[in-house]
């Protein structure tokens, strides 16, 4: 039977019969308990976070839309979308080994022989005109050499949609953190506007009342650092609140609207009631990030197959049909046929250790995406127990400085009639002032630590990036 005419059937029994000899996978055990600590029965939400789309999640409108013009608009998502489509191109590069490369060629040789070398005794010009179909060195992978490294590049490929995916949770959760934090400065900034009006009021109050000669030099300074502080704070928050625009606007990656911009923190972030604490670890196995790292733990394991196939005999094929002639007009006449088949194999003999160089290191930068795996999976559930441990007690704040507030209010009013009924001093409706005070501002700074945690939570338990 020709060559030509074995070719095929070579082929198919390549494509079908080549096995790999990468090693069997096996998922590393999670370095980590069962469980996670703080879990309460009133903490378990269903369904779990990370099966709930973010457009689900999130409560307000406004902040919504923020984040869906980040999405458009990020500089760092878009470079996390153009990675997967050049893995993707390298994965299809390394996916064509897999097949042979066909080519059609045609070509002119001329060759002068002088007279003394010449056949006839005469100078003479010898003319080649060719043309053929084939393809050169296509390697029948009887070990999976090639398998192994299109496994190796799949596997690479899929990490990238992996960290797309963990780098639009981390967009989603960076954006929800920027928008809470300005609505957080700009109620901060409100009431410091509010504190400093009212101290005005009480200055002005009391400097008529020394200029009456009813109040000591003493409580004028003492209503007036307290004015002039509130001030200071109007002008800090201010500054806060301009650096939170300018934040929200680069992780947006484009200005945003006025009317997105909130004006007050909110009390509802999430949808979701209650968010997950009564959960099994191994549902950290989802995170895209974990996700990313488990595929460059096969692309490792897959690169050990082809480094171990690399010992074995390699066999390549190169073969042409076409015609030949030595005038053109005859090129494609009938008897012209040609055809060539070198088949070539090479068996490693002496590489000075190379090939298993080549192997060890295969298998110690396995053994490294094996302990690169377990550490993510531990830093995974580190975020998790850390946001579940505020979780468990951030209702308990709230609800400690509310009270307060109420408390610091009742106790402003008391302390004011009576320093009108001139029971107390001034100094005593002062202090009450700088307590109320005080008070309000914690209040919002707990109230922005339970929205982030929200978020925080989200963010760490893989929320859905849809």
């Amino acid at each position: 039977m020709p060559p030509l005419r074995i070719l095929p059937l070579l082929l198919a029994a390549t494509l079908t019969s080549a096995c790999t000899l990468t090693p069997d996978y096996q998922r590393p055990a999670a370095p980590v308990p069962d469980s996670f600590p703080n879990v309460t029965p009133a903490n378990v939400m269903a369904p779990a976070v990370d099966t709930i789309a973010w457009r689900d999640y999130f409560a307000d409108e406004r902040l919504r839309e923020t984040i869906a013009q980040a999405l458009a608009n990020n500089r760092d998502l878009r470079i996390a979308a153009l990675n997967i489509e050049k893995a993707r191109a390298q994965y299809r590069i390394q996916r064509a080994d897999l097949s042979p490369a066909v080519g059609a060629s045609g070509g002119m040789n001329a060759q002068r022989l002088p007279d003394d070398l010449s056949p006839g005794g005469d100078a003479s010009v010898n003319r080649t005109y060719s043309a053929t179909l084939g393809f050169s060195a296509y390697e029948l992978d009887f070990f999976g050499r090639i398998r192994s490294l299109n496994d190796q590049a799949l596997q690479l490929y899929l990490g990238t949609e992996e960290a797309q995916r963990s780098a639009q949770i981390g967009l989603v959760a960076e954006v929800a953190h920027a928008w809470l934090t300005l609505a957080a400065d700009r109620e901060r900034l409100a009431l410091a506007r509010n504190t400093h009006e009212t101290r005005q009021k009480s200055f002005d109050l009391t400097r008529r009342s020394f200029e009456a000669g009813a109040v000591s030099a003493l409580d004028v300074h003492q209503a007036q650092t307290l004015m002039e502080s509130a001030r200071a704070d109007v002008v800090r928050y201010q500054n806060f609140v301009a650096q939170d625009e300018h934040a929200l606007v680069l992780v947006v990656g484009a200005p945003v609207p006025a009317e997105q911009l909130p004006d007050r923190l909110t009390d509802k972030v999430s949808v979701v009631t209650e968010l997950p604490a009564g959960i099994p670890s191994i549902t950290l196995a989802r995170r895209p990030d974990i996700l990313q790292a488990e595929r460059v733990l096969l692309a490792a394991n897959a690169s050990i197959g082809a480094a171990r196939a690399a010992f074995f005999p390699r066999i390549t094929l190169t073969a042409a049909g076409g015609s030949a002639s030595s005038s053109l007009e005859g090129l494609f006449d009938g008897g012209s046929g040609a055809w060539s088949f070198v088949p070539q194999i090479r068996i490693p003999i002496f590489e000075a250790g190379r090939l298993k160089a080549n192997l060890d290191v295969a298998e110690i930068q396995r053994d490294i995406n094996i302990a690169l795996y377990e550490k993510a999976i531990q830093r995974a559930f580190r975020e998790v127990a850390d946001a579940l441990a505020e979780r468990a007690t951030i209702a308990e704040q709230i609800d400690a400085r509310r009270r307060l507030v109420e408390s610091a209010a009742a106790g402003f009013r008391l302390s004011e009639a009576r320093y009108k009924g001139g029971v107390d001093s001034h100094f005593g409706l002062l202090d009450s002032q700088r307590t109320l005070y005080g008070a309000e501002l914690e209040l919002i700074g707990v109230r922005l630590s339970e929205a982030a945690n929200r978020v925080t939570l989200y963010r760490v338990l893989g929320g859905g990036w849809q």
